[in-house]
């Protein structure tokens, strides 16, 4: 089941306008190190702009070293996430500086706590197959707070995790935690936890920190999903095939810069351009553009063989309502449909306006319908029931049928949220609204799902690398 609204001419186009990008525009690229390798691959390159003309040769090469598959563990290695084979993935988001306790009140800034409330929510939750953080804590301070990060994160949750990572110095006590998860070296490259997120500044420039960082993660060959995001009309052409264009640039120019720092590292397409409202003068999340953009650059990635991940399933709403349910569903069936593996940003409340873990609970019962609907349809003798509606014949009824009782739980899909109840009983049940549903959800999984804890000697590992990055990173 695939939607597509590129052509194969289309889709070359595209590809022949990035290369040309990149070969008569360039990319600024801030760090030294790579910066010299690129100029040692044969790269035009101004060395006082910090300015790379990228060839079309060097990004083939790169292109076939790069790896195309990859998959990322849990700490309890049977919870994965496979990119690249076939499947789909959905992960909350990395962090937001604020979070929304309540629909529709105040936000404050995102704590420590939140991202333990965010993962045990995570892991609750049966579709999702990465938990993110949803916080970027404020109370700590940001040379090391992805350390604290992380250990909280793999405290509240045993799958695995996505979260904002912050320079080379902090990645190395990230890595660090990894090895010791896992044991030694060997088994944390083998079943790497998280990923780093190398994200492109639109248009056409590079963060030395998200560069520079890389050094660290190529130690134990972690993947690295590529992901600028370039809005349609701000920082990108004021056309989607424009914006598509540069933004394929961009993830290309990344993904050099990748086998550069490590030859063969895996490398994710995340295409995760957007458009930009005149009116409002913010980012649209989840407009009809935004559902081809994410059919669009899922296209692109496969041209490519590379695991795609897009920015749908998400909503410009600010509560769980209608709008977030056909914003959020409409997107997201049509990723799905299009063969993209992950989807992830879920939780978010309007535009990046705070996590929300009531939104998140909406969105994972939307994953929940569109997971049910890219089921296969078994059809054979025994589905079929040639047999049962003989028996039924004419006028007859099929509810009393062993057949159906036989059949029914495994074509049917079962909500938790949707309301399917008789009005009368909808209204002695408190006539509730999606937003009652979504809250008492979140608080009786927050009340009695149970995490299986840390062992007391990878706990006793965790704090003692997290005191070491405190002292070292806080100078």
């Amino acid at each position: 089941m695939f939607s597509k609204v590129l052509s194969p001419e289309q889709i070359e186009r595209i590809h022949n306008a990035s290369l040309e990008i990149l070969e008569r525009v360039g990319v600024v690229v801030p760090h030294d190190e790579v910066f010299g390798r690129f100029a040692d691959a044969g790269a035009k390159v101004d060395r006082k702009a910090r300015r790379v003309w990228i060839s079309a040769d060097l990004v083939m090469q790169s292109l076939d070293q790069a790896g195309k598959q990859f998959t990322i563990y849990g700490r309890d290695i049977s919870r994965k996430a496979e990119f690249g084979c076939g499947g789909r993935n959905y992960g909350s988001i990395a962090g937001e500086a604020s979070w929304l306790d309540e629909v529709g009140k105040q936000r404050r800034y995102a704590s420590l706590d939140d991202v333990a409330t965010a993962c045990r929510l995570a892991d609750a939750l049966e579709y999702l197959t990465i938990s993110g953080a949803m916080s970027d804590p404020h109370e700590i301070p940001v040379k090391f707070r992805c350390v604290e990060v992380l250990a909280t994160m793999v405290r509240n949750t045993t799958k695995p995790v996505g979260f904002w990572l912050y320079d080379r110095a902090s990645t190395r006590y990230l890595v660090e935690m990894a090895i010791a998860l896992r044991g030694d070296e060997q088994t944390a490259t083998e079943f790497p936890l998280w990923h780093p997120f190398l994200e492109p500044i639109s248009p056409l420039r590079f963060p030395f920190d998200g560069i520079d960082l890389l050094f660290e993660t190529a130690r134990l060959n972690l993947p690295v999903p590529v992901g600028p995001m370039a809005q349609m009309g701000l920082s990108a052409p004021g056309t989607m095939a424009g914006t598509m264009a540069l933004e394929n640039a961009e993830i290309l120019a990344g993904l050099c810069i990748t086998q550069l720092v490590r030859p063969g590292t895996p490398v994710g397409y995340v295409g995760i351009c957007h458009a930009f409202d005149m009116r409002t003068t913010q980012m649209i999340f989840a407009g009809p553009e935004q559902a081809i953009f994410g059919v669009a650059m899922t296209q692109m990635g496969k041209h490519y063989g590379l695991p795609v991940g897009i920015n749908v399933g998400l909503t410009d709403s600010k509560r769980p309502d209608a709008q977030a349910g056909l914003e959020t569903a409409a997107t997201l069936m049509l990723g799905a449909a299009a063969g993209a593996d992950i989807f992830g940003g879920m939780g978010i409340c309007g535009v990046d306006q705070a996590s929300s873990p009531d939104m998140l609970v909406m969105q994972h019962e939307v994953i929940s319908y569109v997971e049910s609907a890219m089921r296969e349809i078994d059809v054979t003798d025994e589905t079929l029931g040639l047999d049962v509606i003989e028996e039924a014949g004419p006028g007859g009824i099929f509810i009393d049928r062993m057949h159906t009782a036989e059949h029914f739980r495994n074509e049917l899909w079962f909500p938790q949220l949707l309301d399917r109840d008789y009005y009368q009983a909808w209204l002695d049940g408190g006539a509730k609204t999606m937003e009652n549903r979504c809250r008492e959800k979140k608080e009786h999984l927050l009340k009695t799902h149970e995490v299986e804890p840390l062992a007391d000697e990878q706990r006793q590992v965790l704090d003692k690398i997290v005191a070491e990055a405190r002292r070292d990173l806080a100078k």
